[in-house]
């Protein structure tokens, strides 16, 4: 499948162990390669589900300069939102058990934007999955800070993970898009280059 994309080498611009291994389920070859210290902040003034397309879009321009004729790079960038406030990677344990307890009994949206580029083509799209929390108890927080340490992702939690398990009681848009590569999307896209 994807046979249109052998002309490309495909670049997957993320250093993300979750992005590598839901873009690897897609059965093609890619390169992993990260730039250092992008800047990920954003305007105040953009709405909040255009967070990750704007962050996502900055990851590409920084790679689009080095890019050769031949490549096609995918960047993405993956914010939870809940009460119109985006919930990014926590700063530290006290901050992963706040937006925990901000999570626990409610509903939240996770969104991911997705840039693909070429140098004759570009995309960009966004998808939103809903999920709805159970109530966490302050011993399931801390169980799962201290044995999963999620420090390196958006919501403080990977839906993948032990807290999945137990705390996600419904999810309304793609699994995979909460774990942060909306892949059935990205191959829909894909298959127009």
């Amino acid at each position: 499948m994807l046979d249109n994309l052998k002309k490309y080498n495909i670049i997957l611009g993320s250093n993300s162990p979750r992005r590598k291994m839901l873009l690897a389920g897609l059965d093609i070859e890619f390169k992993v390669k990260t730039i250092p210290d992008i800047d990920e902040s954003y305007p105040s003034t953009i709405p909040f589900e255009e967070v990750p397309l704007y962050i996502a879009g900055k990851k590409a321009e920084a790679f689009q300069k080095e890019m050769s004729d031949d490549e096609l790079l995918i960047t993405a960038d993956t914010v939870v939102v809940t009460d119109k406030e985006i919930l990014g990677k926590p700063i530290d344990k006290t901050d992963a058990k706040r937006i925990l307890n901000l999570l626990s009994g409610r509903e939240h949206h996770v969104i991911t934007g997705v840039y693909i580029i070429t140098k004759e083509k570009s995309t960009k799209f966004s998808v939103l999955s809903t999920v709805s929390f159970a109530q966490l108890t302050p011993e399931e927080i801390n169980y799962y800070l201290e044995k999963y340490h999620p420090y390196d992702k958006a919501g403080s939690y990977g839906i993948q993970e032990w807290i999945g398990y137990i705390a996600v009681e419904s999810i309304n848009g793609s699994f995979y898009n909460v774990m942060g590569l909306p892949v059935q999307r990205l191959y829909r896209e894909l298959r127009q280059f």
